[in-house]
Parts: structure tokens; C-alpha cells; sequence
């Protein structure tokens, strides 16, 4: 991944206001964002995280698998909490790790939402023993720090990953769907994301 002295020029206004003009002329109803090799997504404040999960969370449905990565306070349980707002899920969600994995269940007939924390699991034998494949069919599991750790729970998988920035608040998230599921919805996703592309 570049430093930023080594990325692009970013977007003009000129180029953001393109894209929301295609992006309501596609049904999107927001500024277009690709989820692909090279592109990632800024997210200003601790609220767009929250809102970002939370549109994600939309998109979401049972036997989805989403892998969060990124340091310590990077912002994924506050994902995971617009996640859940968006799924409409019992909370609060906060994070597990303490208890490893917290079970979520819908207040409005969709998924439940099972959040895993593996930051102090140390292998792939310490995931099976947790059985998330029992319940990975019926909710939507989010693991954070579950890098090189739950891959093999499902073929299809959306990868995120948060990078802070030294000079505040702001983030930046890169998503990388694995799999046919994640083809067949890339539209819907990108649509669905408050945000504007930010190259790397």
C-alpha cells in the first residue's frame, strides 16, 4: 500500500460532481465508490464510520462473511455498530473481546448478527473451536482482526480493511469482495457507500 506522498492527484470537484451526477442516474443514491485493486474510500469522522456500517449493513444478508482488519482504534467496532444499526439487530453491539464472539439477534426478521473479536485467538484451530460455521448460514458474521484467521468459513467473503491517518481523525477503508456473492452485488454496495473514491 502507497504512503500518501506516493498517491495520485486526488479527485477534483470538478470529477466528484461527475460521479453524482452518474451515480443518480444510475439509481445510486450516492457519490459512486469501486471497491477494487487500487481504489479505497475516506471516511472523515468516527459518525461516517458509523453511517458507512451502517449502509453496508443494508446490502448485508445471512451467511455473509466480513473480515475486518486494521490497528488498535482504527474504528471497526464502531463498523460493526453501523452494521448492526443497519441490519436492525438487538444491542448495544460492543466489542467482544473479552468473550471472543456476541450473538445479535434481529429485532425486524432479517439475519442476526454474530461479532467476533479473534484478537487473542492464535490460530485457526482456536476459530474452530469457537463453531461459527454452526450459525455462519443463518446471520451475518463480522470478525474483526480475523486476517489469515476465518478464511476458510466461507469461499465468499468481504475483506476491510481501516488505515488511520497521523494527521487525525480520518480514515481511510479499502473492501475487497471475494467470490460470485460479492460479484453479483458489487453494484448495490457501491451505490449504498456515503463516501468518495480515494486512489492508493
Amino acid at each position: 500500500m502507497g504512503r500518501a506522498s506516493d498517491r495520485p492527484d486526488q479527485p477534483s470537484p470538478a470529477d466528484r460532481a461527475q460521479r453524482r451526477t452518474q451515480s443518480r442516474e444510475s439509481g445510486c443514491s450516492s457519490v459512486a465508490v469501486t471497491h477494487g485493486p487500487g481504489e479505497r474510500v475516506e471516511v472523515p469522522t468516527a459518525a461516517d464510520m458509523h453511517e458507512l456500517g451502517r449502509r453496508l449493513g443494508r446490502v448485508l444478508r445471512a451467511g455473509d462473511l466480513v473480515v475486518l482488519s486494521g490497528s488498535l482504534g482504527a474504528g471497526k467496532t464502531t463498523l460493526v455498530q453501523g452494521i448492526g444499526a443497519g441490519l436492525r439487530v438487538r444491542g448495544p453491539v460492543t466489542s467482544p473481546t473479552f468473550v471472543i464472539a456476541r450473538v445479535h439477534p434481529a429485532l425486524a426478521g432479517g439475519p442476526g448478527l454474530v461479532h467476533v473479536d479473534a484478537y487473542r485467538l492464535g490460530s485457526v484451530a482456536e476459530v474452530d473451536d469457537l463453531d461459527l460455521d454452526a450459525s455462519l448460514d443463518d446471520s451475518v458474521t463480522v470478525v474483526e482482526w480475523g486476517e489469515g484467521l476465518v478464511e476458510g468459513l466461507a469461499a465468499d467473503r468481504l475483506e476491510v480493511h481501516i488505515e488511520m491517518s497521523p494527521d487525525g481523525d480520518a480514515r481511510a477503508v479499502g473492501m475487497t469482495g471475494i467470490g460470485q456473492r460479492w460479484e453479483s452485488v458489487a453494484e448495490s454496495v457501491r451505490c449504498g457507500l456515503p463516501v468518495t473514491p480515494k486512489a492508493i
